[in-house]
């Protein structure tokens, strides 16, 4: 995991995640000497990205969704836990050193919460971190909330379970449906208004069209159209804005939370992979399941991109505690079924997780004859095939003959479930993929050493967070 720090142009520092020994020599408890147990868990790295050759009108755009992307931040904020605006004014009003200590930390994890040390408080007077973050009413109980859900039917039981609405408490005092443009209405205002900005300002089609039906999804709370023009995007800046990932929602994962990244295409590399894309549906129609469950036809879009982050940016939940590496989206299963999923790789956060997580855990967990066998090309292949994997297998399914999704039925358990399965499957395909190849031969061993650092670098997360859970399974 990392935080962005600015550091000009097209720079940031990253605030990484050292190895597991580190990490438990620094756990602390609340109250304790903040300033100097919270660093040991982080080292810096320091980033960048090309953008001279950028026309001032991509510039001036980019800035723009960089106003809308730090509204993210405090829309995630809200969204993990109500108390957290006003512990954030309080740590900013704390010129101390352990005050600005923890501040910096609240920063990073997106509460008082230490996400890599299984949610351990370090600000005195935090709670225990909810498992329904603040998606669900103050009070309530999953199975009070649950057994709510499981007497809606139709579209009340479709809005209530789905990924952009909360739940709170009617004026009756049972639970009521809130969409996130009601419940969020003011910051995704501005947030909009920042995307149109943008919008305006730039000279590519398609990013215009994500632009500003991304500013009207804000608005309106339907973001099938937002999610196809992002699909379609073909444009050097490569930004994802909104509601997408379900990991804090540890009651169901049902509720998107609010993240972003701005980053620019680098054209060459995402040219290289563009080939994996046709191999989706033969991997899929053999993929090791009954045949009843594989998707004879994907979606046609599966466009593959490699991207560096610009400046500060990636915020809310893609930078909470746990840095995103790469990404497989969208997660709206009508989107997926209909038109297909996006992979994203973010080649500069690998490169400095690899230099500073994997390269010196390698060097603790491989005995010195298999050192050598860790690489980064096939660091970077297994989260590509691990990315490949979380669009395949079945998303939409039928269930005593009503129609749901996988995600729905399992629950609490799918996050887990799902990281576990583009683990394994992953490495799966790229057996098959050896077989017929496209990928060379050569990379085998170092892709199953590289592999077995790697489960020890997610197992960092912890087994609360859904890839180390599903490494550990």
């Amino acid at each position: 995991m990392m935080t962005l720090r600015p550091s000009g142009g097209g720079g940031a520092h990253l605030i990484i995640g050292l190895v597991a020994v580190a990490a438990s020599s620094g756990a602390t408890t609340a109250g304790a000497d903040q300033e100097t147990t919270m660093s040991p868990l982080f080292a810096s790295v320091e980033i960048g990205a090309d953008l001279s050759a950028l026309p001032d009108t991509e510039r001036r755009a980019l800035a723009h969704i960089i106003d809308a992307a730090r509204v993210m931040d405090g829309l995630f904020l809200e969204q993990v836990w109500a108390g957290n605006p006003s512990m954030l004014l309080s740590l900013m009003n704390d010129d101390s050193p352990a005050g600005q200590a923890a501040l910096d930390f609240f920063v990073l994890n997106k509460g008082p919460w230490s996400r890599i040390e299984d949610d351990r408080p370090f600000v005195a007077g935090a709670p225990v971190k909810p498992d329904g973050a603040n998606f669900y009413p103050a009070g309530a109980t999953r199975d009070e909330v649950g057994a709510w859900f499981d007497q809606l039917e139709g579209a009340a039981r479709t809005d209530a379970t789905g990924f952009f609405t909360t739940i709170r408490r009617g004026v009756d005092g049972g639970f009521a449906i809130v969409p996130y443009s009601v419940e969020y209405q003011g910051p995704l205002a501005i947030a909009a208004e920042h995307l149109r900005a943008a919008a305006r300002a730039t000279e590519h089609p398609t990013l215009q069209r994500y632009l500003e039906t991304r500013a009207a999804a804000f608005e309106s709370n339907d973001y099938y159209d937002s999610d196809v023009a992002w699909m379609e995007l073909d444009s050097t800046i490569e930004p994802t804005i909104g509601p997408y990932e379900v990991y804090e929602d540890e009651w169901f994962n049902y509720k998107a939370a609010f993240e972003a990244f701005v980053t620019v295409r680098n054209k060459e590399e995402t040219a290289n992979l563009a080939h994996f894309g046709d191999h989706l549906q033969g991997l899929e129609d053999t993929l090791p399941i009954e045949p009843r469950f594989r998707n004879p036809a994907l979606g046609a879009l599966a466009p593959i991109r490699v991207v560096n982050v610009v400046f500060t940016f990636t915020a809310g939940d893609a930078n909470s505690g746990v840095q995103t590496a790469a990404f497989n989206l969208p997660n709206d299963e009508r989107v997926v079924r209909e038109k297909g999923a996006k992979r994203v790789m973010l080649k500069n956060v690998q490169e400095a997780k690899f230099q500073k997580v994997l390269t010196p855990i390698s060097l603790v967990a491989l005995p010195n004859a298999a050192r050598t066998d860790v690489s980064f090309e096939a660091f970077f292949t297994h989260i590509l095939m691990h990315e490949l994997m979380h669009g395949l297998g079945p998303s939409t399914i039928a269930v005593d003959g009503r129609q749901t999704t996988v995600r729905q039925e399992l629950k609490e358990t799918y996050s887990t479930i799902e990281e576990a399965k583009a683990d394994i499957s992953g490495l799966w395909a790229l057996d098959q993929l050896i077989d017929q190849g496209v990928v060379d031969r050569s990379l085998e061993c170092s892709m199953y050493t590289t592999f077995l650092a790697s489960t020890f670098r997610s197992i960092r997360f912890g087994i609360n967070e859904a890839h180390g859970r599903g490494v550990a399974i």
